[in-house]
């Protein structure tokens, strides 16, 4: 019965949000979460191809706390999954930096850097499965003195942030302050 409801909830325009979020449909379990909105404009459109860059270079208050700005990819794919839109892998991209560039220190670094393992490391995980390539400056890891093997698995380390985020605008990437 529920099922039906929330098929039924997702033919009127504007519910379908709504229904799905309700429904559970998330990309990035635990990280990134999104509320039921009814009655909201601009919903994701699924006609509309989703190649986004996200400028990851604000860093947590604290650091036993995870990252903002990956937080907010994470809340990103989730909002486009509650609308039953998936990108393709590669397709969106955290390019981090700057004062966020100890986000992806493997768990052994972070320790040596702030005493605990790296809040981020389940959510970088669960971004990447989530289809999200997570790249990091290589001029942000020697202003901030971290070796490339301190750099988690999984996350490509990238000439400039510079020069990636130019790229992928060049090629039809939105970027996401």
């Amino acid at each position: 019965m529920t099922r039906l409801i929330f098929a039924s909830l997702s033919l009127l325009g504007g519910w379908g949000g709504l229904a799905k979020a309700q429904a559970g449909d998330t990309a990035v379990p635990a990280y990134g979460a999104i509320h039921a909105a009814g009655n909201v404009a601009n919903h994701p459109d699924p006609s509309l191809r989703y190649r986004v860059v996200f400028e990851t270079m604000r860093a947590a208050p604290d650091p036993a706390q995870i990252n903002p700005s990956l937080e907010r990819a994470a809340r990103f794919m989730n909002l486009l999954a509650a609308d039953g839109i998936h990108p393709a892998i590669g397709d969106v991209v955290a390019m981090v930096y700057g004062p966020a560039t100890p986000s992806v220190l493997s768990d052994a670094a972070y320790r040596v850097r702030f005493g605990r393992d790296n809040p981020n490391t389940g959510l970088l995980r669960a971004l990447r499965k989530a289809g999200v390539t997570i790249e990091v400056c290589s001029y942000a890891l020697a202003g901030q003195k971290i070796e490339r093997d301190a750099v988690a698995d999984g996350v490509q380390i990238d000439l400039s942030a510079m020069v990636t985020l130019a790229n992928l605008q060049l090629r039809g990437w939105a970027v996401i302050h």
